[in-house]
């Protein structure tokens, strides 16, 4: 018999499975060194992206670790048992992934900024409003005219960023990243 199969068959996921019901860490442990990179390929095979499956692969531990008591050797394999909890895990990030509303990084960012914009009109007082507003003026008119205006389009105004690239007659591209390099020079100025 080659090495891998004595391997193979050295190790007991099951009783491995019972000793984490019972609190073993270390057997949790040798589950993971032992089928982790395996795992991860399953998990892989189903988001199609590493971070993500990366994070299965956490969530099926997790999972693994609270959910031990309730494998039952009668009913199938201890390794079977834990591959079915990774391929769950996937496929419910799959369908929660598919429920989610991604924004791009700038209307995140837009998004940001009104919250903030909210937060500060409900909290503290007008003095400090008004020395705060009077250091992001400072900071905007240091920003590049155009640029500037950019941003206000933005913020202020609410347009889009292709809505902006019209009013500006710049490639859209360039607007997405200087709004980026202002927000981020607006960010450094404040500090």
């Amino acid at each position: 018999m080659p090495p891998a199969a004595l391997t193979e068959e050295a190790f007991d996921h099951d009783a491995a499975l019972k000793a984490c019901a019972h609190g073993d860490r270390d057997a949790l442990r040798r589950i993971y060194e032992r089928e982790s990179r395996h795992l991860l390929g399953v998990a892989l095979r189903i988001v199609r992206d590493r971070a993500a499956a990366e994070d299965v692969l956490h969530d099926a531990f997790m999972a693994i670790w609270n959910r031990a008591s309730s494998f039952d050797a009668s009913r199938g394999a201890g390794r079977g048992w834990i591959y079915s909890v990774v391929r769950h895990a996937a496929l419910n990030k799959i369908r929660d992934s598919a429920r989610e509303t991604r924004l791009d990084e700038p209307v995140a960012a837009h998004y940001d900024a009104q919250a903030s914009l909210a937060l500060w009109n409900n909290d503290g007082d007008e003095l400090s409003r008004q020395a705060a507003l009077g250091r992001l003026g400072h900071c905007l008119e240091a920003l590049e005219p155009t640029r500037r205006l950019c941003l206000l389009h933005a913020y202020v105004d609410g347009c889009s960023h292709s809505e902006i690239a019209q009013r500006v007659q710049v490639p859209l591209g360039t607007v997405k990243a200087w709004i980026q390099r202002g927000l981020r020079a607006l960010r450094e100025c404040m500090q």
